[in-house]
């Protein structure tokens, strides 16, 4: 029973941090089903079958306060389904021990990429571009659905990473479109590990807790994407990435915990530091704004 409640706690964390940041549920849920014994396909199916219940109702939060782009959601969904059912499938032929710190990599110069393109602004507030074609969101898709099932999470580090890093949607639309596509792709995975796994293989009982606490957080999570400024917002979600595709390369090449926790630690300082930097910019931003439509005014 303690490690329900556990798990439920650990559902509705890592669902706000999901939902405000696009990424991170899976990945902190299938840590911790791994990290307490759980085979690393079952730890998955458990969380794509939380998930079906979590993404819906975050995505009709998001949808509510205006945080998704259709277009990219239907573009998104159809591969997205399709690579995480494969993933599922094929989860246990696969090493993903390898892939994981190849992946890291890549993510981590995406998120760095991210970040710089949020503070190198100055004063002046972020503009986007037109929204991305299929060409680059049907591969997206795959891949990103392919690499959440294996993984037990990546939906969220790859697409919202990749279509941060694209500049062609404020970052609320891609939280809200990845979480809203996410559902599709929860499906796919969850049938895929019904097809190769045995019933009794998947852990229902921490599906469910996991569910019920990523639901009530949901909203929440929803509506914090749609006050927060888009550059606090790619800042935060840049730096989410980095320190924790750092902590997966620095696993990888055989570093301690000390000094694992050294560099993440020393990480999260600098992370903090640039949401600082980047709410004291808009706070600029603003500001400049007010003065110039007053003296607009006023002239």
């Amino acid at each position: 029973m303690r490690n329900i409640l556990v798990l439920g706690v650990v559902g509705l964390l890592a669902q706000l941090i999901d939902g405000s940041l696009g990424m991170a549920y899976g990945v902190t849920s299938s840590t911790l089903l791994i990290a307490a014994g759980i085979a690393p396909a079952s730890a998955s199916a458990a969380v794509h079958f939380s998930e079906i219940g979590t993404s819906l109702v975050s995505g009709f939060s998001h949808h509510k306060l205006g945080n998704v782009d259709w277009r990219t959601v239907s573009v998104l969904a159809v591969p997205g389904f399709v690579g995480a059912f494969a993933g599922a499938t094929f989860l246990a032929s696969l090493d993903a021990d390898v892939a994981a710190p190849w992946v890291a990599g890549i993510l981590l110069a995406l998120g760095i990429y991210v970040i710089w393109r949020f503070l190198v602004l100055g004063g002046r507030r972020p503009r986007f571009g037109a929204r991305p074609g299929t060409a680059a969101l049907v591969p997206l898709g795959l891949v990103g659905g392919a690499l959440d099932a294996v993984g037990g999470g990546g939906w969220g580090p790859v697409g919202t990473t990749t279509l941060l890093s694209s500049g062609r949607l404020e970052p609320r639309k891609v939280i809200g479109s990845i979480d809203t596509s996410e559902f599709v792709v929860a499906v796919g995975g969850s049938l895929g590990f019904l097809f190769a796994l045995a019933s009794e293989d998947i852990p229902w009982d921490y599906a469910l807790a996991l569910l019920a606490g990523g639901v009530i957080a949901a909203p929440v999570a929803a509506w914090m994407v749609k006050r927060l400024a888009a550059r606090v917002l790619g800042v935060a979600a840049g730096g989410l990435i980095v320190v924790t595709n750092t902590k997966t390369i620095a696993e990888a090449v055989g570093a301690d915990g000390v000094q694992t926790a050294s560099l993440v630690g020393a990480l999260a300082v600098l992370w903090i530091g640039g949401i600082v930097w980047a709410v004291q910019q808009e706070r600029r931003s603003r500001a400049l704004e007010q003065e110039s439509a007053e003296l607009t005014t006023v002239g």
